[in-house]
């Protein structure tokens, strides 16, 4: 694999960088996933815009965001990408002795760092529809900027691994906030509802588009938060994000939903998303 690395093309096992980047010492960086359909970024201006949200965020100063879509492309020619590709971007704020948890009081270059690999099928999850779990939400406050500090969704994606699921759904102080990587919705009486926008969840950018196919498919919504105990109040769940796309939910814990069928509402929307990417 040839991945980027400041200003510089490389395999990855020749790519290095110092033990003194803050990345490496204190996950002091964003990140970046983003996908392809057919062969180009998909809605890469709302992936570059939260980018800059979370850089600004925990004022990492970089502007070099001209050449990254080029050296995506580049990267994806290099590697040879057969169908279409995922891309991983990361941008720490560099690194600077000695170790410090104050910011390096002189000027220091960002490392950014942006892999390309093969996206795979996930058409048999995407049609069959998975198992989730509950998990406690113990992360931070600020789970808005998407930062590499990502050490509690590890843990908790690790048990819905143990437990046989594909994902683990956050609970803080009884409420559902989102999924380890992916946002979560609800339906029920035609009617979609997720956690709205706050310092709690990442503000998603495939949770943007399907609020957008809500709208034009008048399928009715609410941001709201609700209670893990009103769950099965709900008829039919699913969640979202890059790679999984719209996935439906067919077991929360041991609570199989709609006999293991995916609901009506997401297969209306997983058709619209469909239709959406193969004209992108």
């Amino acid at each position: 694999m040839i991945v980027y690395l400041n200003k510089n093309y490389s395999f990855i096992e020749d790519a290095c960088i110092s033990p003194l980047d803050r990345g490496f010492l204190f996950a002091d960086g964003v990140y970046e996933s983003i996908r392809t359909y057919n062969k180009k970024l998909f809605h890469y201006g709302d992936h570059l815009e939260r980018l800059k949200r979370s850089l600004a965020e925990i004022k990492i100063v970089f502007f070099d965001f001209d050449s990254i879509e080029k050296i995506i492309y580049t990267l994806i020619e290099k590697n040879k990408i057969r169908n279409e590709a995922l891309v991983y971007l990361q941008i720490t704020r560099g690194s600077a002795f000695p170790r410090s948890h104050k910011f390096p009081e002189s000027n220091i270059n960002p490392t950014i760092f942006i892999s390309v690999n093969n996206l795979e099928s996930r058409k048999d999850k995407l049609n069959k529809g998975i198992k989730v779990i509950l998990q406690e939400d113990l992360r931070w406050l600020r789970c808005n900027i998407k930062s590499t500090s990502l050490l509690p969704v590890v843990l908790a994606n690790q048990k819905a691994f143990e437990e046989g699921a594909e994902e683990a759904i956050l609970v803080r102080n009884g409420l559902i906030t989102e999924g380890t990587h992916t946002n979560f919705f609800a339906v029920k009486e035609d009617t979609v509802f997720t956690a709205p926008l706050s310092n709690l969840i990442l503000d998603g950018i495939t949770r943007k588009i399907v609020l957008e196919l809500c709208s034009q498919q008048k399928i009715k919504v609410k941001e709201k938060h609700f209670h893990k105990d009103e769950l099965k109040n709900f008829e039919e769940f699913f969640i979202t994000s890059t790679t999984k796309e719209i996935t439906p939910i067919v077991q929360i814990d041991d609570w199989e939903i709609n006999n293991g069928k995916s609901g009506a509402v997401t297969i209306k929307l997983q058709s619209a998303f469909t239709e959406l990417t193969e004209k992108y």
